[in-house]
């Protein structure tokens, strides 16, 4: 019999408290340092705001890929020279058939066309080329066209770059819900999601990047920032591959360019997708890029390989035990559900064989309850009590999200990827919601 404690860490995993740890020690280490800077300045106050390696906006160069965002790229253009100037503004048009170039050149930022669709790396490494980027700015920001820098992005995420190991940040990601018109089940999908960034930047990112153990598996496309003087060496568009994103992060490690640095100050908030067939797709799209990532980098002997080992092992353990939890719930309750069942050969000899090594009280005590806990604590985080109104949805969109995770792997190994893409459907948001 498998004890709800053993079935709860194989389920939830030792990800979480590995990196949860590491990230208390993260802050244990940040509250020293600060305590050190202010007993070393003489108790007097420290300017926070400062850049102290001399970065600010100025030196920052935006990149927006977009592909047919009409409806959302004003809107986020006008969230983005907001805080930055209009001319370190830049727009890269891969193939779209809208209104995408002229809504972008209306906002008096710089706005080039790729000849037809090459996907987001593909335009992303002409823009870098053509812009020449390289030369002209110390950083540039990749920022997806639906998304919208928050106000002190910046003076927290240029802050890291004060570490000259640290070449890339990660933003800290929360999806956009309000205002979109989303129905029941777009905004469950967009709390599930934001569930799962909390989570994971909070409990594993968030340790993940902490200078003495920097090892992430991803610095998300979103809104992420990079010395432009490790582009050169980093292969933005390999072939075959469906995203960018995990390719950069791992030729950041695995070429030993640097460090990733990550705070939950650097704020972006971006639109997840609004209907389940478009987070389907999505999640199959991010699924599939991993493991085409993991397949073109092989293992090396360090810290990041041991790191996406674990997370690997962990990710396919938990996913298959989540995709036969809904078998084995059901084989447990045919007793009570239609004990008559048990008298028809298969169907008894499954229930005997469940009941074998797992038990109702197992699934409830190393399943639901620890499940239902990390919703509690999502809705603490993020100030959000309607959360726990629909926490017994989160499992199943759990499951779902396993079941395409092993769907995928097979597909990194048996198909090649174009990078070509079609964003999820965008909708103008009500700024007023």
């Amino acid at each position: 019999m498998v004890p709800w404690w053993l079935l709860a860490i194989a389920v939830f995993g030792a990800n979480f408290a590995l990196w949860g740890v590491i990230g208390l020690l993260r802050l244990l280490d940040s509250s020293a340092q600060r305590w050190r800077d202010r007993r070393s300045a003489g108790d007097s106050v420290v300017d926070l705001n400062r850049f102290q390696g001399g970065l600010d906006v100025d030196d920052v160069a935006v990149l927006i890929p977009a592909h047919n965002e009409e409806a959302v790229i004003v809107d986020s253009i006008a969230a983005i020279t907001a805080l930055v100037p209009a001319e370190n503004v830049h727009v890269v048009s891969d193939g779209s058939t809208d209104r995408t170039v002229e809504l972008a050149r209306e906002c008096g930022v710089q706005v080039i066309s790729t000849a037809r669709n090459v996907g987001k790396a593909g335009a992303l490494k002409e823009a870098i080329r053509r812009f020449a980027l390289v030369e002209r700015y110390p950083v540039v920001m990749l920022l997806d066209a639906d998304t919208h820098v928050q106000p002190g992005d910046f003076d927290a995420a240029l802050r890291l770059f004060d570490d000259p190991e640290v070449v890339a940040v990660a933003g800290c990601v929360k999806t956009t819900w309000r205002g979109r018109g989303l129905g029941a089940i777009g905004k469950l999908v967009a709390f599930h999601r934001q569930r799962i960034y909390t989570m994971t930047q909070y409990l594993l990112k968030f340790g993940q990047t902490w200078r003495r153990t920097n090892a992430t598996h991803i610095v998300p496309g979103f809104a992420s920032l990079y010395r432009t003087e490790v582009l050169p060496r980093i292969e933005v568009n390999p072939p075959g591959l469906v995203i960018e994103d995990f390719n950069m992060t791992f030729e950041v490690y695995q070429k030993q360019l640097g460090k990733v640095g990550f705070t939950p100050a650097a704020v972006a908030a971006t639109q997840d997708p609004g209907t389940l067939k478009d987070y389907v797709k999505q999640c199959k799209r991010w699924a599939l890029g991993l493991w085409q990532t993991v397949r073109l980098h092989p293992p090396r002997a360090n810290l990041f390989t041991a790191m996406l080992a674990l997370l690997l092992l962990e990710m396919l353990t938990s996913s298959v035990l989540l995709v036969v939890l809904p078998v084995v719930l059901v084989a447990l309750l045919l007793p009570a559900l239609l004990p008559g069942l048990l008298d028809v050969p298969v169907l008894g000899e499954a229930h005997q064989f469940v009941s074998g090594f797992a038990t109702p009280s197992a699934l409830l005590f190393g399943v639901l309850i620890p499940d239902l806990a990390l919703t509690c604590i999502v809705a603490l985080l993020q100030r959000q009590p309607r959360y726990l109104l629909v926490g017994l949805l989160f499992l199943p969109l759990r499951v779902l999200d396993a079941a395409i995770a092993l769907y995928a792997i097979p597909g990194a190994w048996l198909t090649k990827s174009s990078g070509r893409w079609r964003s999820p459907d965008r909708h103008v948001v009500d700024q007023s919601a």
